[in-house]
């Protein structure tokens, strides 16, 4: 019986460690997946309004192609080194982060494009510091949550360190200004919040105070309370603030549920702004219809499936914050962006994870999910030690083979009756057959 027991255990655990398997390449295929669709569509949403600049077709192309090469190898090192590496780093990234957020705010430093600087030139690159401030802020709540041996359940202790670290980042991402890159990080540090066991009315209480002071510091910049009011009715403003939406709108509309076919929009050809990065979504919508934006939706709905699997079965802390904390920043980024783009919410200059353009966001998502992929790899190591000691246990159990009977020995009795028996059967035959020879 308890042989049997250890061998049904072991074979649960070789199926768990099969599944880890199974999820980690899902994972990877669903990440170099959501790449490459984001180059084609990178390609098709800015060929066009090149050949009519008379511009080179493929610039943008071979730009985004150089930042996912950087981002893949990125996403390499990361997966191949275990995950808990990354804790004495914490400081330093953070640091960075706060020096280059504050950087891009100077003026004649930071680059200043459609009414925001966000931007910092670095030789023939651009970095853009708020999404270097994704990762290391989520390093830092990850590491601070799982220093501690219990949840934050007063304000006091949410406020300190992860509340000021946080509230610093975000006011310094709002003056870029830069409201999609707030909400993203308010989002990430919400879902580790929330997973480390913080309570949800203290969480409550906190996004309270949070949406009004953000409405306060909307309401007195003119670019984000522009942003805002236009949501409301963008076809009130359709030639000024509400253009871009309208104009998403348009290309959504005219795509249809199968879309005119991939290369063949029209929309983007200088009357969409923004058309390979912030409104990418739309570009897919005109050329891939309905399909292609469920699609891109299904895509991203299985990478939180996979991300949340792989956090619910990570027993260290620190790579269960993590692994949460990256699946709410993606699937959050790509809500907002999604919602602002079909017009269920804002427009607020977020790009679609993985497949907008955009260097500093490509690269440093890949590294987040290389960040994922070892720790996936750490749980699926575990689960092949585990079933390698299951399987020595259930050796150890199992009941010895028992031997072949040995031949009994035969007594002198039953041997000469063996003998008697044989001359007997010898002299009847021959004494029959003389019978009948004679016969």
């Amino acid at each position: 019986m308890a042989a049997d027991v250890v061998d049904t255990r072991a074979r649960r655990t070789r199926a768990r460690h099969q599944a880890l398997a199974v999820e980690y390449h899902l994972l990877l295929l669903l990440t170099l997946g959501l790449v490459a669709f984001g180059l084609i569509m990178v390609y098709s949403a800015s060929s066009g309004v090149a050949v009519v600049n008379g511009q080179d077709p493929i610039s943008l192309l071979e730009k985004q192609g150089e930042y996912a090469v950087i981002g893949i190898a990125m996403m390499a090192f990361a997966a191949r080194i275990p995950y808990r590496r990354w804790r004495p780093l914490v400081p330093l990234v953070m640091l960075l982060s706060l020096v280059l957020l504050v950087v891009v705010l100077i003026p004649g430093i930071g680059l200043r494009l459609n009414g925001a600087r966000r931007w910092v030139g670095v030789g023939g690159l651009t970095i853009q510091p708020s999404e270097i401030a994704k990762l290391a802020m989520l390093l830092f709540a990850c590491q601070v949550l799982a220093a501690r041996r219990r949840a934050p359940q007063t304000f006091a202790q949410l406020v300190s360190p992860v509340g000021v670290v946080a509230t610093t980042v975000c006011v310094l991402v709002l003056a870029e200004p830069d409201l999609g890159t707030t909400i993203a990080i308010t989002l990430m540090v919400a879902g580790v919040l929330v997973v480390a066991g913080t309570r949800l009315r203290l969480l409550a209480a906190t996004a309270v105070g949070m949406v009004s002071v953000a409405v306060v510091g909307i309401s007195s910049n003119g670019y984000m309370r522009a942003r805002l009011t236009t949501f409301l009715d963008p076809w009130h403003a359709a030639g000024g603030a509400g253009y871009q939406s309208v104009q998403g709108l348009y290309a959504l509309g005219s795509g249809g549920i199968w879309g005119k076919g991939l290369g063949q929009g029209t929309v983007k050809l200088n009357y969409l702004p923004e058309a390979p990065s912030d409104m990418i979504a739309a570009v897919i919508g005109e050329e891939l219809g309905l399909i292609g934006i469920v699609f891109t939706a299904v895509a991203f709905a299985a990478f939180a499936v996979l991300g949340f699997r792989i956090a619910m079965r990570c027993k260290e802390p620190f790579g269960k914050y993590l692994a949460t904390g990256i699946t709410c920043l993606v699937t959050g980024q790509a809500i907002v962006n999604l919602g602002a783009v079909l017009g269920f919410l804002p427009l607020t200059g977020v790009p679609l994870p993985l497949i907008s353009s955009g260097g500093s966001s490509l690269v440093v998502f890949l590294t987040m999910a290389g960040i994922m992929l070892s720790i996936a790899e750490g749980d699926r190591a575990g689960a092949s030690a585990r079933a390698g000691r299951a399987r020595d246990t259930a050796d150890d159990a199992a009941p010895p083979a028992k031997p072949a009977p040995k031949p009994r020995p035969r007594t002198r009795a039953a041997a000469g009756a063996d003998r008697s028996r044989g001359n007997g059967g010898a002299r009847g035959a021959g004494a029959g057959g003389g019978r009948r020879a004679h016969g």
